[in-house]
């Protein structure tokens, strides 16, 4: 199921990264990312998630906070 998120909606198949690690380290960024969005318990979708987190910094402070 992750490899599907990670696909779908970051576009992580698409990604033309390739210089050194650069590949890698978006692939980490990505995950961490995934899961700070589905830890968050609303009924929205994971790419409704990730836009209002761009859009909205108090969505975004909230899915931060520990």
């Amino acid at each position: 199921m992750q490899h599907w998120h990670l696909d779908v909606t970051f576009k992580e198949d698409e990604c033309r990264a390739r210089m050194g690690f650069t590949s890698q380290n978006l692939s980490v960024l990505r995950k961490i990312a995934l899961h700070i969005v589905s830890e968050q318990k609303d009924k929205l979708s994971m790419k409704r998630r990730l836009y209002k987190a761009a859009l909205d910094i108090n969505y975004l402070k909230k899915l931060l906070e520990f």
